[in-house]
């Protein structure tokens, strides 16, 4: 197989993994969760993971805000050390673990269960047998692909379908709440986006 090829067919494995993403309906409960929370109660999207899958979360929480709906990203193993009087009561958790068994993210539902016993929490995993199943309200699922990765360990197409589901999230919550463009440029005062956000 030539360099080519084998670019093509990663590429390939990628498509099949976003086209294996579960569309059952799951994802309109969280949207309607993340309203409720943030939109009617007036908290906000607490997003959470480790590694790789934490990275994802950064992005996701970084869109949401800049899209009108006020989200952070929320380090696991942080929260341990005082972070986690970020969490507020009306706040959404949006839990992120490929395996599903994360010990700081298992670990951060103890804790902010004991701060704030009815907080709601939105798990993202590849794996929906693991003890996130357990105790999210929502659960979205993968389809956990199988890693392009030679030695299938390093996070690759497992990272792609979360940023998907993320890019889901994003442009339905939009959808939900009507963000306009005006909206849009009030949050993007400079660079290429701002100024294409504020051309008639």
């Amino acid at each position: 197989m030539s360099l080519t090829e084998k670019i093509k067919h990663l590429i390939q494995k990628e498509i099949e993994a976003i086209e294996g993403i579960p569309v059952d309906g799951v994802i309109q409960k969280a949207i309607d969760l993340i309203h409720e929370q943030v939109h009617q109660k007036g908290g906000k999207v607490v997003v959470s993971g480790m590694g790789k899958a934490g990275q994802i979360g950064v992005n996701i929480a970084t869109t949401l805000s800049s899209t009108g709906t006020p989200a952070i990203f929320l380090h696991p193993s942080e929260s341990q050390h005082g972070d986690l009087g970020m969490v507020q009561k009306n706040d959404v958790m949006f839990l992120i673990s490929n395996s599903g068994k994360t010990r700081e993210i298992i670990e951060l539902e103890y804790l902010v269960k004991n701060l704030h016993p009815g907080i709601k929490i939105i798990g993202l995993t590849g794996h929906p047998d693991g003890p996130l199943s357990e105790f999210a309200d929502v659960l979205l699922y993968t389809g956990n692909p199988t890693e392009i990765c030679p030695l299938g360990l390093t996070p690759t197409t497992s990272t792609t379908v979360m940023t998907v589901v993320g890019d889901l999230l994003v442009t339905l919550m939009m959808e939900k709440i009507n963000f306009s463009k005006e909206e849009y440029a009030k949050r993007h005062h400079s660079g290429y986006l701002g100024d294409k956000a504020r051309t008639k």
